[in-house]
């Protein structure tokens, strides 16, 4: 496949390239993406997905809201997949700078990514409005209702991105920076149809954009390279060599 071989011609000798991703990155350890055929998007609820996860609905229906995000958001069971894991091998290997990603599941450090910029924050870190104690998924995920900090007995709020919240900055300053020093961008398990992170692609002047994704995109006119498929299947035929 000469495809493949271009991408493993272009890591072998990349030494800063940036990888972005969104929810097609973790389909492939079983946890369904948002706008796919089997994805939250067409899934039959009493609300649509994007109006329960958005800040209005947190705060005037914190339950109707854990009651979705413990079951449709929080996948703590679930492992890394071959993408995942040959991203952490290239960061260890020298060849990656940085994980950019739209994801809030933390699979990418379980893989043993180190430098992961969450632009949509994690279900890993929860955080008291009260007192500001922090807590994990497990806790959230075990209590029932909307879940109390167990010291002062404040609302507990998860650390990821709501629709009407704003991304934070400094993730967003170190993803342009990463991502306008790359020497080649990897870009996978994506639409490039969520703004403002799929804007960070403009940031990008190099001539190594390469598309790992299973449908088109509408930057696939822009990439120099394209390839077609689940991006764990097509990274797990890279071969790792250290620099």
């Amino acid at each position: 496949m000469k495809e493949l071989e271009k991408l493993q011609q272009w890591l072998d000798e990349s030494r800063r390239a940036v990888f972005f991703g969104g929810a097609g990155v973790s389909t492939e350890s079983g946890i369904p993406d948002f706008r796919s055929v089997d994805g939250l998007y067409n899934m039959k609820y009493d609300l649509p997905p994007e109006t329960i996860i958005s800040h209005t609905y947190f705060e005037r229906d914190p339950e109707g809201f854990f009651r979705f995000y413990r079951e449709k958001m929080l996948w703590l069971d679930a492992q890394p997949n071959p993408a995942h894991k040959k991203l952490a091998e290239l960061e260890a290997a020298g060849h990656l700078a940085a994980v950019v990603t739209q994801n809030i599941d933390g699979l990418h450090q379980k893989a043993g990514s180190r430098r992961v910029l969450e632009l949509h924050g994690s279900v890993h870190r929860n955080h008291c409005r009260s007192c500001h104690k922090s807590f994990d998924a497990a806790y959230v995920k075990k209590t029932q209702g909307p879940p109390r900090c167990d010291v002062c007995g404040g609302p507990v709020k998860p650390d990821v991105v709501l629709y009407e919240e704003g991304l934070d900055a400094q993730v967003i300053r170190e993803s342009v920076n990463a991502i306008s020093q790359a020497d080649l961008f990897l870009i996978g398990g994506t639409s490039l149809a969520v703004y403002p992170a799929a804007g960070l692609i403009d940031y990008y002047g190099g001539n190594r954009l390469v598309l790992i994704n299973k449908t088109p995109t509408p930057y696939d006119s822009k990439a120099d390279l394209i390839l077609t498929g689940p991006i764990g299947e097509i990274l797990s035929q890279i071969q790792v060599h250290p620099v």
